[in-house]
């Protein structure tokens, strides 16, 4: 039995409390999805499942060996709305974004055009870290920023919708139009003493990459990632923005009824803003797989793959990369993963550091809620 069998069916592993069972071939029903190592979930349980515990929809890939074996998708894009989620809807991605961040950083290292470790201020043009909020500008790098060791403010923001008055990512950093806060991001302990999750960190990171390349974040994210990667189904763009996708799945409040304009609109794009379909993020994560062993890629190095998985917080299992978590070890593995949560939207992606195997899924629902129903 292979490792992805082991997870999913051995320690009977749970996307969103879809259980992935596996299903005699004789037996099988003729609504079954499946995939080339064996893996089956039927569409009438999944839908099932959905109803059971109320999600307007979800979607699901699953690797083995470098190759999506399992895709899987049931519910609405807008809940009531009878316009089915396929493969190539996107969902709100939310923190996800971050390692996409992360790598575009590593990407630009690599073609020489900044340093992990420079101070971030080297780039920021149209704002700059003050000396009250930042004694020691300096010690504020790419690389804590990156992996949470900056000390910096801001953990995460709320989401805007159409009409809303939405601030810019500079308005964010000064504490403008943030209802969370009412003051610029500041620092809450001294540069590389400590950790501590800052979506702000980000935000500092999306301005300093702007003002050095004169493109927007989704502009770079486009050209560099999501382009050469055949990865049409994603994006950085808002809604409020006319390169938007047009196949999305709403938000919803735990009563299925839709949040806001059901779109939600995120001026921080370097911590919350990508858009994109767990078939996509399998090809990132791919990718980023076949870098890390070595194998022949089209866009992602080893240098970066490494240099973006590699433990910044511990040295084991347990600790932080740049962009990545390294704090899973499901099927005594180590694994590079992000999990993602705006209100009433919520994912997450794995990959194992070695041998090609992944989980990725997005849920139209809380992550919270989500959580609880996850089956080690």
């Amino acid at each position: 039995m292979t490792l992805i069998k082991t997870l999913v069916f051995g320690a009977t592993f749970a996307l969103s409390g879809f259980q992935i069972a596996a299903i005699n071939h004789a037996a099988a029903e003729e609504s079954a999805l499946a995939s080339p190592s064996g893996l089956h979930i039927t569409q009438d349980k999944l839908d099932k499942l959905l109803k059971e515990h109320k999600l307007p929809g979800v979607s699901l890939a699953v690797i083995d060996n470098y190759e999506v074996v399992l895709k899987a998708t049931s519910g609405e894009k807008r809940f009531g709305s009878g316009e089915l989620i396929d493969d190539d809807t996107a969902f709100s991605t939310a923190s996800i974004s971050k390692p996409v961040t992360a790598l575009l950083v590593a990407m630009l290292e690599e073609q020489g055009r900044l340093s992990i470790d420079d101070p971030v201020a080297k780039y920021l043009k149209r704002w700059t870290l003050n000396t009250n909020d930042f004694p020691e500008p300096d010690a504020i790098t790419f690389r804590r920023l990156l992996s949470h060791t900056a000390g910096t403010t801001q953990g995460g923001f709320a989401d805007y919708y159409d009409g809303d008055d939405v601030p810019t990512a500079i308005d964010s950093l000064n504490g403008v139009k943030v209802p969370r806060y009412d003051k610029p991001i500041s620092l809450k302990f001294e540069p590389g003493t400590s950790w501590e999750y800052s979506g702000g960190g980000y935000v500092i990171v999306q301005i300093a990459l702007e003002d050095l390349t004169g493109k927007s974040l989704p502009e770079l994210a486009e050209s560099m990632l999501f382009k050469p990667l055949g990865m049409t189904r994603t994006t950085m763009y808002q809604p409020n923005h006319k390169a938007f996708l047009t196949n999305v799945a709403n938000v919803h409040h735990n009563d299925l009824t839709v949040i806001g304009a059901g779109l939600p609109i995120c001026p921080q794009i370097a911590p919350s803003g990508m858009w994109s379909t767990p078939s996509d993020m399998a090809t990132l994560i791919i990718e980023m797989q076949k870098a890390l062993a070595g194998k022949q890629t089209n866009v992602i190095t080893q240098n970066v793959a490494k240099a973006t998985t590699q433990i910044q917080t511990l040295h084991t299992t347990g600790g932080w990369g740049l962009g990545w978590m390294r704090v899973e070890a499901k099927g005594n593995i180590d694994w590079f993963s992000h999990g993602g949560s705006n209100t009433g939207t919520g994912g997450h992606i794995m990959g194992s550091m070695e041998g090609g195997v992944a989980l990725q899924y997005s849920v139209m629902a809380e992550t919270r809620r989500v959580y609880p129903l996850l089956k080690p």
